[in-house]
């Protein structure tokens, strides 16, 4: 079993920053960057994948809510047609910079709202496959979601992620605030391995769930980020892909 660390970046906006990603870039395998509607612009877009490019890191698309106010990390209600628009829209802009730099898009992962949206609402689930049948690449999801029935049944490849620094629900669904706290990072290591090992990880209220581990994430915004993404690498290391 072959695992990637995954992180969410290029989420500044502006003259704003947001995360270290200098920092975390050397020590992830593939990055999603912000496309401009929950976080980003063309000046930071143009800079991650160029950072992405110097470490040797692959690039997906992280897709939103156009939600800047919200960081992408409230709902909003959306037809198919208009998601899909939506979608299509940020990923054909990131893709626009990859081509620039002679970058493959290596994946679609829809973020914050919109990714629980996915995973429950059929119709969104469907737009973020009408999005996906433009550009080709793997969708990164949840198991026990729309993520991993619809996906692959409309023949994309379903990459399931686990989160390090997040907390699950007894239903399996991440417990998301609008702004990230701290994580124990031995903790998130060790909760890791168990989830590649095992299949498991313990919920919020002490249940046992099942997860799957194929690609596991570190939010850059999580204030400890960089501890936490060097505890995981160093743990999850035997299984990483090259």
């Amino acid at each position: 079993m072959m695992v990637t660390l995954n992180c969410d970046m290029g989420e500044g906006f502006g003259l704003y920053k947001l995360g270290n990603d200098e920092g975390l870039m050397p020590i992830i395998s593939i990055a999603n960057v912000a496309c401009g509607f929950h976080a980003s612009d063309f000046n930071h877009m143009r800079k991650t994948v160029r950072l992405a490019k110097q470490y040797g890191v692959k690039v997906g698309a992280h897709p939103s809510l156009p939600d800047l106010q919200g960081f992408g990390r409230r709902e909003m209600q959306m037809s198919r047609e208009e998601m899909a628009n939506c979608l299509i829209y940020q990923i054909g802009a990131l893709k626009g910079f990859l081509d620039a730099e002679g970058m493959p898009l290596n994946h679609i992962k829809p973020h914050g709202s919109l990714y629980g949206m996915a995973a429950s609402q059929t119709h969104i689930a469907e737009a973020v496959c009408d999005a996906a049948d433009v550009f080709k690449v793997p969708l990164l999801g949840m198991i026990g979601t729309l993520h991993e029935t619809l996906y692959p049944a409309r023949g994309h490849e379903f990459v399931s992620e686990f989160y390090s620094d997040l907390d699950y629900n007894d239903d399996g669904s991440l417990i998301v605030s609008q702004v990230h706290e701290a994580f124990d990072a031995k903790g998130a290591a060790a909760k890791c391995l168990r989830a590649i090992n095992d299949g498991k990880t313990t919920s919020i209220s002490g249940n046992q769930i099942d997860v799957r581990a194929d690609s596991i994430c570190v939010h850059s915004d999580t204030p400890n980020a960089i501890e936490i993404a060097e505890a995981v690498r160093t743990a999850i290391q035997p299984y990483m892909a090259a």
